[in-house]
């Protein structure tokens, strides 16, 4: 990248991370009691037996479906339950299985559609920008997973749970009445979980601002490193486990599509073909599920994005070894101090998102990976 080329390309960084800025403290503004009632009642869809059941319309909007899906069924928050979720290709599927108590999320033209127990809830962010709009929704899912726990600790105010209290205290129970689950004051913990949707709105809006920030030149360099690949005629591949993985799903979907007037590009998403990984994993071990992957299409001139909250993962540093035996561009979107990926200097440009809550990381991420796929066409 010129000097009057990465001087565009930062200026088009702060510019980008303003209307961020701008749209997180808007949008959160304006929906945060409405998401604090709308955990309520979603903590009485499971209470009751229902299971989250989410679908995306586009390939992006498919990566959120999963990404949503992952976060309620694996129990990452310590100390809180796993809740019963999955995502669908395809909405006829999800509508053959869907049953009343069930919570059916949706998500398509930059919009996150909730239907239980016959409402609708829409949330639709106000930004023109498509990759703000998402960002926005993923905090949006992952803030409602996160305080959707809070009503299990109040279990009093779920409607649908089964009518039995937790402690039977018997004939003692005018002693004892908080054992019982008597508790009537939903105002008051739909007020502190609408100030916890803002504190955590917040928290994203600054961890944001270090990670494009610090991470500024690092992003350009990644970003000319792959518009060199693109050139030259390599491809991008793209990996990650979990969350990280629907986040590598949707990094291969935005830059197979056209944006900022440049073309579809070349991108594999190599956490796509469940059968290669299962494969893999059963006969030679996870670790290896994504560098035999890369042994298999990696080439000298291709590029390995690869995304780790803890950047520790065997499965990824496994990955970016085998891509630097192969002469390929690696980078690398890390979160807490970088762990082993910094440690070991396993990427060529790496961006780090310096916190510890995994939540917030990964939403850091986005906004990395989004203008990442941006300034690569400037």
């Amino acid at each position: 990248m010129t000097p009057v080329g990465a001087a565009t390309a930062s200026a088009r960084v702060n510019d980008l991370l303003r209307a961020r800025t701008e749209a997180n403290a808007a949008f959160f503004a304006a929906e945060a009691e409405r998401v604090a009632r709308l955990c309520h009642v979603v903590a009485g869809c499971f209470a009751a037996g229902g299971r989250l059941l989410a679908w995306g319309e586009s390939a992006a909007a498919r990566s959120d479906a999963r990404h949503v899906a992952v976060e309620f069924v694996h129990p990452v928050i310590v100390g809180k339950r796993a809740l019963p979720a999955i995502a669908f290709e395809d909405y006829d599927a999800l509508a053959l299985v869907a049953q009343d108590d069930d919570i059916v999320m949706t998500f398509r033209d930059g919009r996150m559609t909730v239907e239980l127990r016959a409402s609708e809830w829409v949330f639709a962010p106000e930004v023109d920008d498509p990759f703000v709009a998402q960002e926005l929704v993923e905090t949006l899912y992952h803030v409602l997973w996160e305080l959707v726990h809070v009503f299990f600790d109040h279990r009093g105010l779920l409607e649908g749970r089964a009518a039995e209290p937790v402690h039977d205290t018997g004939a003692s129970s005018f002693l004892y009445p908080f054992l019982g689950e008597q508790e009537h004051d939903l105002e008051a913990v739909v007020d502190d979980v609408r100030a916890s949707v803002l504190a955590k709105a917040r928290d994203i809006r600054a961890l944001r601002e270090l990670t494009l920030t610090g991470g500024r030149e690092a992003l350009l360099g990644a970003a000319a490193a792959l518009r060199a690949c693109f050139e030259g005629g390599g491809r991008l591949l793209a990996l990650g486990n979990g969350g990280s993985a629907t986040d590598a799903m949707d990094v291969v979907a935005d830059f197979r599509a056209p944006w900022a007037g440049g073309p579809p590009r070349p991108a594999l998403d190599l956490t796509e073909d469940s059968g290669i990984i299962t494969a893999v994993a059963n006969d030679i071990g996870t670790e290896a599920i994504f560098s035999r992957q890369v042994i298999a299409h990696g080439r000298t001139g291709d590029a390995l994005l690869a995304l780790s909250t803890s950047g520790t993962s065997l499965s990824v540093t496994a990955a970016l070894r085998e891509a630097r035996r192969r002469g390929m561009v690696t980078v690398a979107l890390v979160g807490y101090d970088g762990g082993q990926v910094v440690a070991q200097d396993l990427a060529d440009h790496v961006v780090i998102a310096p916190s510890e809550h995994i939540p917030r990381i990964q939403e850091a991420h986005a906004s990395a990976y989004h203008l990442l796929r941006e300034v690569v066409e400037l």
